[in-house]
């Protein structure tokens, strides 16, 4: 069998500027990956992260490498072999890689006429709806997003902090979306004890947990908040790959884990069998990602206790349709085949 592969840019105006505690960004920059065996044709998306040392730029630049890898190997459902192949020639550009597992997964379950979910035994009857993320804006911009979000019905919320005004900024959001359920990221940028008098002050207004309080290069202040504040605490940016799971273990309760981090959907479930094992819940999160990506993470939904999939509900306009995600429900029954993606 011979694979055909190309790849695009895009660039994908946000719905509204998108402020976390280390910065502001109002255009996702995605890589669109495509691998096709003549028949049919697996899509995959690349949202980088530079926090993480990678860029759209560098994406381009190692694609033809990992692309290479796929057409040498020619055979999409030799997953193993061609992940394998493409973390030892290039391991430090995981949204490049995951971008490639993404599309080779859809195309291997629309060979077999399968959802993926079903490729994989999963169940889709009960599902974790998705939250949809409130980035830092002046205080009343933050209510009036507030409400947008609760008019399109989505009843879980997460909200960015890392300001001098958190406390009123959840007052706030609590007062507009009242009986919402309401998750705050922090995005490493409290200290620890500073995390700790914040979190007892959140507690007040039924926050469900925090995500990443302090800097994942300091995990002995992430332990000493675990052990302080009365909220579970969930880690992102220190949960990267799955040889991080026992680590996070010792510091947080929740494993946040991203495509675009680990690198593929085979890393992705096998950190989710990890967290099990060592007592964490899980969640899957997201970059800022068109539903070339998000369609696949949603397939990842029954292994989940949370899920953070808004990457393409943030866009003012997504060019791919994906998994219906009404009200942040996600619906991966109507899915006929692969993905989702088109």
């Amino acid at each position: 069998m011979s694979l055909e592969t190309d790849f695009e840019r895009v660039s994908l105006p946000l719905e509204f500027p998108f402020t976390i505690s280390r910065g502001t960004v109002e255009t996702a920059e995605n890589v669109i990956v495509r691998v096709s065996d003549g028949e049919f044709t697996g899509l995959g998306g690349a949202g980088p992260s530079p926090h993480y040392g990678e860029t759209v730029e560098t994406v381009e630049a190692v694609l033809p490498t990992l692309l290479d890898i796929v057409e040498e190997v020619g055979e999409p459902h030799q997953l193993e072999r061609i992940e394998r192949r493409m973390k030892a020639r290039v391991n430090r550009n995981p949204a490049a890689r995951c971008a490639i597992s993404i599309a080779l997964h859809d195309l291997v379950a629309k060979r077999l006429d399968l959802p993926l979910y079903r490729y994989w035994g999963l169940d889709p009857e009960e599902l974790p709806e998705t939250s949809y993320t409130i980035g830092i804006d002046g205080t009343e911009r933050m209510r009036e997003k507030t409400t947008v979000a609760r008019k399109r019905g989505y009843s879980t919320l997460k909200i960015k902090l890392g300001t001098d005004r958190d406390e009123e900024i959840i007052e706030t959001v609590r007062e507009e979306a009242p009986e919402a359920t309401i998750r705050v990221d922090a995005n490493e940028a409290w200290a620890p004890r500073e995390a700790v008098g914040k979190i007892e002050a959140l507690a007040a207004h039924d926050v469900e947990f925090v995500e990443q309080p302090v800097p994942a290069e300091d995990p002995a202040g992430m332990a000493f908040v675990r052990e302080r504040a009365p909220l579970p605490i969930a880690a992102d940016e220190s949960c990267v790959t799955l040889a991080d799971i026992p680590r996070v273990a010792e510091i947080a309760d929740i494993a946040n884990v991203k495509l675009m981090k680990c690198g593929s959907l085979r890393e992705a479930r096998e950190m989710f069998a990890a967290a099990r094992a060592n007592g964490l819940e899980t969640m899957l999160g997201c970059m800022n990602e068109s539903n070339a990506s998000i369609a696949a993470a949603c397939h990842l939904a029954p292994l989940l206790d949370y899920a953070d999939l808004d990457g393409s509900l943030l866009l003012d306009e997504d060019p791919y349709d994906g998994v219906g995600m009404p009200a942040g429900g996600i619906d991966l029954a109507a899915v006929e085949r692969g993905t989702g993606v088109r």
